[in-house]
């Protein structure tokens, strides 16, 4: 019995948003995302970007603390509980920031990176978590931070209680620089 039908990713080639040229997705992949020809960056995934921006590619998450899943009982066309669901389903993230720790040059370092397909990338009280986590942890291990940051903002769902996450996450970055690490902000969407 012979199988006629080839088996052959879906991805195998990306379309160029600006160009239309179609690049194969490991030439894309081994260029850092970066269509060769035209130099259009395209979007990366929180683990893509945490492969290709340290050591070897290797890194350790940093897990972190959940927050409730619909304190204010947000709804408009969809209902945030149902939002939050969808999100991770389509990104695999609990939610929009994913933080590690791994290598930069041989120095330890301690990376969060925002996914704005994650709800725009919205600060809610998860997201602010992670990055005090994130921040606590590189207070506790003596490393650098550094965050990428893709963000539409605070996530209106939870209100008041996604803008308390800007002082919470201030705060923490005092901590940081009281103790003499360096903090890096990396701006991507």
């Amino acid at each position: 019995f012979l199988n006629t039908k080839r088996d052959t990713p879906e991805n195998l080639w990306v379309k160029d948003p600006e160009s239309g040229e179609m690049v194969f997705y490991r030439d894309l992949e081994a260029n850092q995302w970066v269509v060769p020809n035209s130099g259009y960056h395209m979007k990366i995934t929180p683990t893509d970007r945490l492969a290709t921006f340290l050591d070897d590619g290797a890194y350790d998450i940093v897990p972190s603390q959940s927050a409730v899943a619909d304190p204010l009982k947000f709804r408009a066309q969809k209902r945030y509980v149902d939002q939050l669901k969808e999100n991770r389903a389509k990104t695999g993230y609990d939610d929009s920031v994913l933080v590690a720790t791994g290598k930069l040059y041989q120095r330890p370092v301690t990376v969060a990176v925002q996914d704005f397909d994650f709800l725009a990338g919205s600060l809610g009280m998860a997201a602010g978590q992670a990055i005090v986590t994130g921040l606590e942890t590189a207070v506790e291990r003596k490393t650098p931070f550094i965050l990428f940051v893709a963000s539409g903002g605070a996530r209106m769902q939870e209100g008041v209680l996604s803008l308390m996450q800007m002082p919470r996450t201030t705060v923490a970055v005092l901590r940081l620089r009281e103790a003499g690490l360096p903090f890096f902000v990396v701006l991507t969407n």
